[in-house]
C-alpha cells in the first residue's frame, strides 16, 4: 500500500518550459523510439493528420508546427508505443497477479493484439476469434429477457461515427442505457446551461479567450489537464486581460507559464498569468459568486438593457439576493467581504468577461446551482452573445462533447428519437435509461447483465470503488473496447472479453479507401482525424466495424433498413445519415473536409437566441449550500497528478507538485497536520465519513504539507474513488468526487 521510491520536494510555480519538452521527447523516445515519434508528432493536431486522444482543447486555425503539449505526448506514446501485450503475456499472468500490479504498471504492458477471452471460473484470459467473440456477446443479449439488462458505456475518445453507430446499436436492440464518462464530469455543466441558456454546451471560442477583459478561471488546473490552454490565456495576457484564479491549490500552470513553443518560452521567464490568485475553501464557489451577484444587482452594476430584452427571472434573482449573511460567505469561502468586493470592483472595470471552469465546480453535491450561479453573473452584465465574454466549460476527454451530440445519453430528447426513427425506420425506446451511476445500482442489483464498454476504465473512473467492483462481479458478461490493459479487464462479470482496436494514430483503410473519422472539440468545431501509423497488429478493429458486425449478429432484424455492413467499411456512408439526424450537421462530409472542419452554430453564442421554456436566457434562485466538516474533519477533492490523463497513468511524478516516485499522498495544510499531531511525511489512513453504514477507507498515504486552505485537502483518483460515495452524485448524476468529508488515521499495517 506504499510507495516505497517516493519523495517530496518544494512545489514548482512555473510549469512547462524546457523540462516540459525534455519529459516529453524523453517519453515518446522511450515507448516509440526516435523516429516513430517524429512521424507521429508531424501529424498530431494538424490538418490532414489525427486528432490528439488526450484533451478537448481546441486547435487554433494558424498551427503551429508542434501543436501538442507534455501530455499530449505522453497520450500518444501510451497509443503508439511499441510495446505488445500479446496472447504470451496473457498465459503467463494469471488475473489475481495483474490485480496485485497497479494502473501504471498495466498500461505500460503494451498494445493488445488480438481478442481475449476468460470463461468462467478461469483465471487466465484466452485467446478467441473474432466470430466467436461477437457471437458469445450477441448470444448474451438474445437470452436477456429485457433490452434495459443491457448497458452500452462510451469514453470520451470515441469518434462522433462510432458513438451515432453504437446509439443506434443500443436503440434497435431496445435500450436507452448508455451511460458515458460525462456522467462523471460535466454533467452537471450540461444541467446547468440547458437550463439556463438552452444548450449544454459553451458560448466561446479562441478568439473570445483572446480578446477577453476578465478571464475568471474557476477549479480548474489547465497546466496538467489542459496545457495548451495555457498558450491561449498567455496570448489573452499579451492582449490585455486580466486573469482572476478561484481554487483552492495555487497550480503552478497558473502562476507563470514558459511557451516551450517560444525560444523565450524555454529560457526565458515566461509569462506571469494569474493576476490574482484566491485560494478558496473546498466547495466555497456557489457562496462566492452568490455574494458577487448580490454585490452587482445592490451597486446596479448590470446591463439593464440586455436584461430585459434577453432573459427572464430576473425580478426574482434580485429579490432574493437583495440580502446576504456574509458569515455564512466567510464560511463558505474562507474569504474576507472583502475579497467579493475587490473582484466585483474589477468586473466593473470590464466590459467583456469569459468564466472558464472544470471539474473543480461539476463534481460537487451543489454543482448544478453553483453552474447556475456563474450564468447569472455573466447574464447580469450581458456577458452571453457577444464576442469576447461568454462560458467556457472546459472539457476533458477529445471527444467527449462530441459523443454526447451523436446521442449518447440516457434520456434523449424527443425530437432527436423522432429523427432516428424516420431516418432508420424503427421505433425507438422513449422512457430514460441509466447513466453511469444507475448502471451501478442496476448491476449490483442484478438488473444489469450485460455491460459492454467502448473505450475508457469503467472500474476505477467509477466512484465507490469497492461497491462497483462487487457490481462488476454480478454481471454475466462484462466487454471492454480496448487499446491496452487497464483494470476494467481484471474485475469483471462471470465472462469477460477484451476487443483490441485501433487508436487514434493508426491508418484505417477499407479495400484500398482510407477512412477518416470525426471528433468534435470543448468548443463545438468539428474536424476530421486520420491515423497515419500501421496498426499495432493485423488482428485489430476499428471501433466503427465492432459495433457494425456486432450489431449484424445482436439486432439481426436491424438489418434489412440498417446498411451496417456498408457502414463497417465506409465512414463517409455514417456521416451521411449523421446529416441527416443529427442538427447542425447538414453537408457533413462536404463541411469536414474543408481546412480546420467547422464550427456548430451555437444559438445563444451566434444570435442570442435561447432554447428555453421562455425563450430567454434564465436567470435562477439557488439555495446557497456548502459542504460542511465537523471538527476533525477535513474536505479532500480528488485531483490527477501532472503524469496521468484521467485514469491513465503515464509515470509516477508530479513535478508541478514536488512529488516524485510514487502517488499514495494526502496534501494537507500544515496547520491541519499540527492540530493533529501529525507530522509532514508521516503514513496515514484516509477514512470517509459515513453517512448509509458503509465504512470505506484507503490505507497508505503520505501526508504532504502543502499550501491548501484550512479544513481542506487533496489526493488523486482513481486510488481514492473507494472514498466517493454512489449516493453522493448530484441531481445531474454526477459523483462528488471533489468534496468528501474525510479524518485521517495514522497508518494501519495490513495484518
Amino acid at each position: 500500500m506504499t510507495d516505497d521510491d517516493l519523495s517530496i520536494s518544494e512545489q514548482k510555480n512555473w510549469a512547462a518550459g524546457a523540462p516540459a519538452a525534455v519529459h516529453a521527447l524523453g517519453h515518446g523516445t522511450r515507448r516509440m523510439g526516435v523516429r516513430r515519434m517524429i512521424a507521429t508528432l508531424r501529424d498530431v493536431n494538424q490538418d490532414g493528420g489525427f486528432d490528439c486522444p488526450g484533451c478537448a482543447w481546441p486547435e487554433p486555425n494558424d498551427r503551429h508546427i508542434a501543436e501538442f503539449c507534455e501530455n499530449g505526448v505522453k497520450a500518444l506514446a501510451a497509443e503508439a508505443t511499441t510495446k505488445r501485450c500479446d496472447r504470451q503475456f496473457f498465459a503467463a499472468h494469471s488475473i489475481d497477479e495483474l490485480r496485485a500490479r497497479g494502473e501504471h504498471w498495466l498500461g505500460e504492458q503494451g498494445r493488445i493484439t488480438e481478442p481475449m477471452h476468460l470463461a468462467p471460473g478461469a483465471d487466465h484470459y484466452q485467446p478467441i476469434t473474432w466470430a466467436d467473440a461477437y457471437e458469445l456477446i450477441a448470444s448474451e443479449l438474445r437470452a436477456l429477457d429485457s433490452p434495459d439488462r443491457a448497458a452500452f458505456y462510451t469514453s470520451g475518445r470515441t469518434s462522433n461515427e462510432a458513438a451515432f453507430l453504437l446509439q443506434l446499436l443500443a436503440r434497435t436492440y431496445g435500450t436507452n442505457n448508455l451511460p458515458d464518462c460525462s456522467n462523471m464530469c460535466h454533467e452537471s455543466s450540461g444541467r446547468a446551461l440547458n437550463d439556463t441558456i438552452g444548450s449544454g454546451k459553451g458560448t466561446v471560442q479562441l478568439d473570445d479567450i483572446e480578446s477577453a477583459d476578465l478571464i475568471v478561471v474557476v477549479g480548474q488546473n489547465p497546466g496538467t489537464n489542459h496545457p495548451r490552454m495555457l498558450g491561449t490565456l498567455e496570448t489573452a495576457k499579451r492582449n490585455g486581460a486580466h486573469i482572476t484564479v478561484i481554487n483552492p491549490l495555487a497550480e503552478a500552470g497558473l502562476r507563470r507559464f514558459k511557451n516551450p513553443q517560444r525560444w523565450n518560452g524555454l529560457v526565458g521567464k515566461g509569462t506571469p498569468l494569474a493576476d490574482d490568485l484566491l485560494q478558496i475553501r473546498t466547495n466555497g464557489d456557489l457562496a462566492f459568486f452568490a455574494a458577487v451577484n448580490h454585490l452587482l444587482i445592490s451597486e446596479q452594476a448590470i446591463d439593464r438593457q440586455f436584461i430585459d430584452e434577453y432573459t427572464s427571472g430576473f425580478d426574482a434573482l434580485a429579490a432574493a439576493a437583495r440580502d446576504i449573511d456574509w458569515a455564512t460567505f466567510t464560511a463558505a469561502t474562507g474569504f474576507d467581504p472583502d475579497v467579493a468586493r475587490s473582484f466585483v470592483a474589477r468586473v466593473r472595470r470590464s466590459d467583456r468577461i469569459v468564466v472558464c471552469w472544470a471539474m473543480g465546480l461539476t463534481q460537487h453535491a451543489n454543482a448544478v446551482a453553483t453552474i447556475k450561479e456563474v450564468v447569472n453573473f455573466l447574464l447580469l452584465r450581458g456577458n452571453v452573445g457577444r464576442p469576447g465574454a461568454g462560458l467556457c466549460p472546459v472539457r476533458g476527454h477529445s471527444n467527449v462533447q462530441g459523443d454526447r451530440t451523436m446521442g449518447i445519453c440516457e434520456h434523449p430528447t424527443e425530437e432527436f428519437l423522432d429523427a432516428l426513427a424516420a431516418e432508420f425506420h424503427f421505433e425507438p425506446p422513449r422512457h430514460h435509461g441509466h447513466d453511469v451511476v444507475d448502471t451501478i445500482r442496476a448491476m449490483r442489483a442484478g438488473d444489469v447483465q450485460v455491460l459492454f464498454a467502448m473505450g475508457g476504465n469503467f472500474a476505477t473512473a467509477t466512484p465507490d470503488t469497492e461497491v462497483t467492483l462487487r457490481a462488476l462481479a454480478s454481471c454475466r458478461l462484462t466487454v471492454q473496447v480496448s487499446t491496452k490493459l487497464n483494470s476494467s479487464h481484471l474485475y469483471t462479470g462471470e465472462q469477460a472479453l477484451i476487443l483490441p482496436t485501433l487508436g487514434r494514430t493508426e491508418r484505417h483503410v477499407v479495400n484500398g479507401v482510407e477512412q477518416v473519422v470525426t471528433v468534435e472539440d470543448s468548443m463545438g468545431i468539428v474536424h476530421a482525424s486520420t491515423g497515419t501509423l500501421p496498426p499495432a497488429s493485423p488482428s485489430l478493429r476499428s471501433e466503427v466495424q465492432i459495433v457494425c458486425d456486432l450489431a449484424e449478429r445482436a439486432v439481426p432484424g436491424s438489418v434489412s433498413a440498417i446498411p451496417w455492413s456498408q457502414f463497417a467499411g465506409d465512414h463517409a456512408a455514417v456521416r451521411d445519415r449523421i446529416s441527416r439526424v443529427v442538427p447542425g450537421f447538414e453537408r457533413f462530409n462536404e463541411r469536414v473536409a474543408e481546412p480546420n472542419g467547422f464550427v456548430l452554430e451555437h444559438a445563444a453564442r451566434d444570435h442570442r437566441r435561447f432554447h428555453t421554456e421562455t425563450g430567454k436566457a434564465q436567470f435562477t434562485v439557488n439555495e446557497l449550500t456548502f459542504a460542511t466538516t465537523r471538527a476533525d474533519e477535513l474536505l479532500l477533492q480528488t485531483i490527477r497528478s501532472h503524469d496521468q490523463y484521467n485514469t491513465t497513468i503515464y509515470g509516477l511524478d508530479d513535478r508541478y507538485r514536488g512529488v516524485r516516485g510514487g502517488r499514495r499522498v494526502v496534501f494537507v495544510a500544515q496547520d491541519d497536520l499540527d492540530a493533529r499531531g501529525i507530522a509532514a511525511g508521516a503514513m496515514v489512513d484516509l477514512l470517509a465519513r459515513s453517512d448509509d453504514g458503509v465504512s470505506r477507507e484507503a490505507l497508505g498515504f503520505r501526508t504532504v504539507a502543502y499550501d491548501v486552505p484550512r479544513g481542506c485537502c487533496a489526493a488523486y483518483f482513481p486510488e481514492t474513488n473507494v472514498l466517493v460515495a454512489l449516493d453522493s452524485a448530484n441531481d445531474a448524476g454526477t459523483p462528488a468526487y471533489k468534496s468528501i468529508p474525510i479524518t485521517l488515521r495514522p497508518h494501519r499495517a495490513a495484518p
